[in-house]
Protein backbone atom coordinates (compact mmCIF):
# COMPACT_ATOMS: atom_id res chain seq x y z
CA UNK A 1 0.00 0.00 0.00
CA UNK A 2 1.15 3.50 -0.80
CA UNK A 3 1.08 6.64 1.31
CA UNK A 4 -2.12 6.83 3.34
CA UNK A 5 -4.15 9.99 2.82
CA UNK A 6 -4.72 11.07 6.42
CA UNK A 7 -2.11 9.44 8.66
CA UNK A 8 0.60 10.09 6.04
CA UNK A 9 2.28 6.71 6.51
CA UNK A 10 3.12 3.90 4.15
CA UNK A 11 3.85 0.19 4.46
CA UNK A 12 6.93 -0.35 6.65
CA UNK A 13 6.31 2.77 8.73
CA UNK A 14 4.25 1.04 11.44
CA UNK A 15 4.33 -2.26 13.28
CA UNK A 16 1.66 -4.93 13.51
CA UNK A 17 0.86 -3.71 17.04
CA UNK A 18 -0.54 -0.18 17.37
CA UNK A 19 -1.70 1.76 20.42
CA UNK A 20 -4.44 4.25 19.52
CA UNK A 21 -5.09 7.01 22.06
CA UNK A 22 -7.34 9.89 21.08
CA UNK A 23 -5.07 12.56 22.52
CA UNK A 24 -1.88 13.62 20.71
CA UNK A 25 -0.13 14.32 24.00
CA UNK A 26 -1.03 10.86 25.28
CA UNK A 27 0.42 9.43 22.08
CA UNK A 28 3.71 11.17 22.89
CA UNK A 29 3.65 9.82 26.45
CA UNK A 30 3.12 6.28 25.16
CA UNK A 31 5.87 6.60 22.55
CA UNK A 32 8.34 7.66 25.24
CA UNK A 33 7.80 4.29 26.94
CA UNK A 34 8.88 2.38 23.83
CA UNK A 35 12.47 1.59 22.87
CA UNK A 36 14.01 3.98 20.30
CA UNK A 37 10.79 5.79 19.40
CA UNK A 38 10.79 8.01 16.34
CA UNK A 39 8.22 10.39 14.94
CA UNK A 40 6.87 9.08 11.64
CA UNK A 41 4.23 11.64 10.69
CA UNK A 42 1.95 14.39 11.94
CA UNK A 43 -1.16 15.50 10.07
CA UNK A 44 -4.36 16.99 11.47
CA UNK A 45 -5.35 14.98 14.56
CA UNK A 46 -3.06 12.10 13.65
CA UNK A 47 0.45 11.80 15.03
CA UNK A 48 2.31 8.54 14.49
CA UNK A 49 5.38 7.18 16.29
CA UNK A 50 7.11 3.83 15.89
CA UNK A 51 9.44 2.25 18.41
CA UNK A 52 10.15 -1.27 19.61
CA UNK A 53 9.39 -3.72 22.34
CA UNK A 54 12.42 -5.99 22.16
CA UNK A 55 12.94 -6.72 18.47
CA UNK A 56 9.31 -6.08 17.50
CA UNK A 57 8.12 -2.82 15.96
CA UNK A 58 5.27 -1.20 17.91
CA UNK A 59 3.51 1.99 16.84
CA UNK A 60 1.33 4.69 18.38
CA UNK A 61 -1.26 6.71 16.45
CA UNK A 62 -3.53 9.38 17.90
CA UNK A 63 -7.09 9.29 16.56
CA UNK A 64 -8.58 12.59 17.70
CA UNK A 65 -12.07 12.75 19.22
CA UNK A 66 -14.95 10.61 18.00
CA UNK A 67 -15.75 7.87 15.54
CA UNK A 68 -15.05 9.44 12.13
CA UNK A 69 -11.35 10.11 12.74
CA UNK A 70 -10.91 6.89 14.77
CA UNK A 71 -12.29 4.85 11.86
CA UNK A 72 -9.89 6.58 9.47
CA UNK A 73 -6.94 5.71 11.69
CA UNK A 74 -7.86 2.03 11.99
CA UNK A 75 -8.65 1.74 8.26
CA UNK A 76 -5.40 3.33 7.12
CA UNK A 77 -3.22 1.56 9.69
CA UNK A 78 -4.76 -1.76 8.62
CA UNK A 79 -4.01 -0.91 4.99
CA UNK A 80 -0.28 -0.74 5.79
CA UNK A 81 0.01 -3.84 7.94
CA UNK A 82 -1.30 -3.21 11.46
CA UNK A 83 -3.08 -6.24 12.96
CA UNK A 84 -3.49 -5.55 16.69
CA UNK A 85 -4.93 -2.35 18.15
CA UNK A 86 -5.37 -1.15 21.73
CA UNK A 87 -7.37 1.99 22.35
CA UNK A 88 -5.82 3.84 25.29
CA UNK A 89 -8.55 6.28 26.17
CA UNK A 90 -10.47 8.29 28.71
CA UNK A 91 -14.05 7.75 29.83
CA UNK A 92 -16.67 8.87 32.29
CA UNK A 93 -17.55 6.16 34.80
CA UNK A 94 -21.25 5.23 34.79
CA UNK A 95 -21.60 3.09 37.94
CA UNK A 96 -21.53 4.54 41.45
CA UNK A 97 -18.84 2.10 42.60
CA UNK A 98 -16.37 3.06 39.85
CA UNK A 99 -14.13 5.88 41.08
CA UNK A 100 -12.70 8.75 39.13
CA UNK A 101 -9.17 7.59 38.41
CA UNK A 102 -10.20 3.98 37.84
CA UNK A 103 -9.25 1.64 35.00
CA UNK A 104 -11.83 0.02 32.73
CA UNK A 105 -11.33 -2.73 30.17
CA UNK A 106 -14.10 -2.44 27.58
CA UNK A 107 -15.53 -5.79 26.46
CA UNK A 108 -18.14 -4.30 24.14
CA UNK A 109 -20.01 -1.08 23.41
CA UNK A 110 -23.53 0.24 23.14
CA UNK A 111 -23.57 1.80 19.69
CA UNK A 112 -24.79 5.31 20.41
CA UNK A 113 -22.61 6.93 17.75
CA UNK A 114 -23.10 7.22 14.02
CA UNK A 115 -19.87 6.09 12.35
CA UNK A 116 -20.23 2.36 13.01
CA UNK A 117 -23.66 2.42 11.37
CA UNK A 118 -21.94 3.10 8.06
CA UNK A 119 -20.23 -0.29 8.48
CA UNK A 120 -23.00 -2.48 9.90
CA UNK A 121 -26.66 -2.11 10.97
CA UNK A 122 -27.40 -1.53 14.65
CA UNK A 123 -28.31 -5.14 15.56
CA UNK A 124 -24.68 -6.02 14.75
CA UNK A 125 -22.66 -6.08 18.02
CA UNK A 126 -19.62 -3.92 18.81
CA UNK A 127 -17.34 -6.31 20.69
CA UNK A 128 -13.70 -6.19 21.69
CA UNK A 129 -11.36 -8.91 20.49
CA UNK A 130 -11.01 -11.63 23.13
CA UNK A 131 -7.25 -12.14 22.66
CA UNK A 132 -6.50 -8.45 23.17
CA UNK A 133 -8.95 -8.19 26.08
CA UNK A 134 -7.36 -11.14 27.88
CA UNK A 135 -3.92 -9.59 27.35
CA UNK A 136 -5.15 -6.36 28.97
CA UNK A 137 -6.53 -8.31 31.94
CA UNK A 138 -3.27 -10.19 32.37
CA UNK A 139 -1.33 -6.93 32.14
CA UNK A 140 -3.42 -5.33 34.90
CA UNK A 141 -2.94 -8.36 37.11
CA UNK A 142 0.79 -8.53 36.45
CA UNK A 143 1.20 -4.84 37.30
CA UNK A 144 -1.02 -5.11 40.36
CA UNK A 145 -3.64 -2.64 39.11
CA UNK A 146 -7.30 -3.17 39.95
CA UNK A 147 -9.73 -2.70 37.07
CA UNK A 148 -13.38 -2.85 36.07
CA UNK A 149 -14.60 -4.65 32.99
CA UNK A 150 -17.76 -4.42 30.93
CA UNK A 151 -19.80 -2.74 28.22
CA UNK A 152 -19.28 0.96 27.55
CA UNK A 153 -21.57 3.55 25.97
CA UNK A 154 -20.11 5.19 22.86
CA UNK A 155 -21.71 8.49 21.91
CA UNK A 156 -21.13 11.44 19.60
CA UNK A 157 -22.44 14.56 21.39
CA UNK A 158 -20.19 15.13 24.39
CA UNK A 159 -22.25 17.97 25.88
CA UNK A 160 -25.69 16.39 25.41
CA UNK A 161 -27.10 14.14 28.14
CA UNK A 162 -30.09 11.86 27.52
CA UNK A 163 -30.98 11.16 31.13
CA UNK A 164 -33.58 8.48 30.35
CA UNK A 165 -30.97 6.61 28.34
CA UNK A 166 -28.33 7.24 31.02
CA UNK A 167 -30.57 5.69 33.67
CA UNK A 168 -31.34 2.69 31.46
CA UNK A 169 -27.67 2.10 30.73
CA UNK A 170 -26.77 2.42 34.41
CA UNK A 171 -29.45 -0.16 35.31
CA UNK A 172 -28.15 -2.40 32.52
CA UNK A 173 -24.66 -2.34 34.06
CA UNK A 174 -22.88 -0.21 31.48
CA UNK A 175 -19.60 0.83 33.10
CA UNK A 176 -18.54 3.97 31.24
CA UNK A 177 -19.28 6.50 28.51
CA UNK A 178 -16.76 7.47 25.84
CA UNK A 179 -16.59 8.29 22.13
CA UNK A 180 -14.58 5.74 20.13
CA UNK A 181 -14.91 2.12 21.29
CA UNK A 182 -18.02 1.12 19.33
CA UNK A 183 -16.50 2.50 16.15
CA UNK A 184 -13.09 0.85 16.45
CA UNK A 185 -14.60 -2.47 17.59
CA UNK A 186 -16.94 -2.63 14.58
CA UNK A 187 -14.28 -1.47 12.12
CA UNK A 188 -11.87 -4.01 13.57
CA UNK A 189 -14.39 -6.82 13.17
CA UNK A 190 -15.20 -5.84 9.59
CA UNK A 191 -11.52 -5.48 8.63
CA UNK A 192 -10.50 -8.72 10.41
CA UNK A 193 -8.07 -7.07 12.82
CA UNK A 194 -8.00 -7.38 16.60
CA UNK A 195 -9.08 -4.39 18.71
CA UNK A 196 -9.32 -3.94 22.48
CA UNK A 197 -9.52 -0.97 24.85
CA UNK A 198 -8.23 0.19 28.23
CA UNK A 199 -9.81 3.39 29.61
CA UNK A 200 -8.96 5.75 32.46
CA UNK A 201 -11.94 7.41 34.11
CA UNK A 202 -11.97 11.20 34.38
CA UNK A 203 -15.50 11.75 35.75
CA UNK A 204 -18.64 10.05 37.06
CA UNK A 205 -22.06 11.66 36.68
CA UNK A 206 -23.57 9.36 39.33
CA UNK A 207 -21.32 10.33 42.24
CA UNK A 208 -23.33 11.99 45.01
CA UNK A 209 -20.33 14.10 46.03
CA UNK A 210 -18.28 15.44 43.14
CA UNK A 211 -14.59 16.27 43.72
CA UNK A 212 -13.14 19.55 42.51
CA UNK A 213 -11.93 19.85 38.92
CA UNK A 214 -8.37 19.99 40.21
CA UNK A 215 -8.83 16.72 42.10
CA UNK A 216 -10.48 15.08 39.07
CA UNK A 217 -7.53 16.03 36.89
CA UNK A 218 -5.05 14.69 39.43
CA UNK A 219 -6.87 11.36 39.72
CA UNK A 220 -7.20 11.06 35.96
CA UNK A 221 -3.51 11.75 35.29
CA UNK A 222 -2.55 8.97 37.70
CA UNK A 223 -4.97 6.59 35.98
CA UNK A 224 -3.77 7.65 32.54
CA UNK A 225 -0.21 6.66 33.45
CA UNK A 226 -1.47 3.27 34.62
CA UNK A 227 -3.47 2.77 31.42
CA UNK A 228 -0.36 3.50 29.36
CA UNK A 229 1.66 0.99 31.37
CA UNK A 230 -1.09 -1.61 30.98
CA UNK A 231 -1.34 -1.10 27.23
CA UNK A 232 2.39 -1.58 26.72
CA UNK A 233 2.48 -4.64 28.96
CA UNK A 234 -0.50 -6.07 27.06
CA UNK A 235 1.39 -5.65 23.78
CA UNK A 236 4.34 -7.42 25.34
CA UNK A 237 2.02 -10.30 26.34
CA UNK A 238 0.56 -10.47 22.82
CA UNK A 239 4.03 -10.54 21.27
CA UNK A 240 5.15 -13.36 23.56
CA UNK A 241 1.95 -15.28 22.87
CA UNK A 242 2.44 -15.02 19.13
CA UNK A 243 6.04 -16.19 19.40
CA UNK A 244 4.81 -19.38 21.04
Amino acid sequence: MGMQRHIRCKEGDVGEYVLIPGDLERARKIAEKLESPRLISKNREFIVYTGRIGSVAVSVCSTGIGGPSASIAVEELTNIGAKYFIRVGSAGARQEDIPIGGLIIATGAYRGEGTSQAYAPLPFPAVADMEVTLALEKACEKLGYSYFKGIVYTRDAFYVQDWDLNRFLKDAGVVAAEQECATVFVVGTMRRVKVGAILATDSNIWLKEQPSQEEKEKLFKEAEEKAIEVSIEAVRILIEGNKK
